[in-house]
């Protein structure tokens, strides 16, 4: 019997989930592509936007700056950088989703589903203690609180993926399957993942 096609996933998490641990460890089992940081260099291509502009904005809005964004928007000479980006992004999306991958972030699951791509779509979350002590591997926070740092991570992709989907990140309908790295842990994930892919 044939393997089963293997088709593109798409990996949505809370910040410090482990969601780029999850793609890297399901490529490896599957012997796919995923997307994650190279994603960022794809689309500074694609967009002619810095890689820091494409890391800073590409999947992080506050509330302050989707409202400003919005107010100049209206304005003949405003360029939008944020929605600059995500055009730049959804199109690197739709590239990528011509063969199986696995593509972390950046709204990919709404993206393709309203252009009637298949895919995949997981969502990964955990209790906020267990994400702290990844926040705190990752140092990534500089010298704002840990915890803090968390909170405004989260409320920044919530903002992004509401603003450019009209959808709440985490509502289980927009996804196949929702699991708890805090409680199952990275591997146990991937394994579970790896079945549901080959059937």
């Amino acid at each position: 019997m044939a393997d089963k096609k293997i088709p593109v996933i798409t990996i949505s998490r809370e910040y410090g989930a482990g969601g780029r641990s999850v793609a890297r460890g399901l490529a490896a089992r599957l012997g796919i592509d995923f997307y994650d940081r190279d994603f960022v260099r794809i689309t500074s291509k694609v967009s002619g936007f810095s890689e820091e502009d494409v890391m800073r904005e590409g999947e992080d809005l506050s509330r302050r700056s989707r409202f400003i964004n919005s107010f100049l928007t209206n304005t003949s000479s405003f360029v939008n950088s944020y929605d600059t980006i995500f055009q730049a992004e959804k199109d690197v999306i739709l590239q990528l989703a011509k063969k199986p991958c696995i593509i972390v972030g950046r709204c990919s699951n709404i993206v393709l589903k309203e252009e009637g791509i298949e895919s995949l779509n997981v969502f990964l979350f955990a209790e906020p203690e267990k994400r702290l002590k990844r926040v705190l591997e990752l140092n990534e926070y500089g010298n704002m609180d840990p915890a803090k740092y968390l909170e405004k991570r989260d409320r920044l992709r919530k903002t992004y993926y509401r603003a450019y989907t009209d959808h709440e990140m985490g509502d289980c309908r927009d996804y196949n399957i929702c699991l708890d790295t805090g409680l199952l842990g990275v591997e146990k994930c991937v394994d579970i993942l790896e079945n549901v892919v080959r059937g």
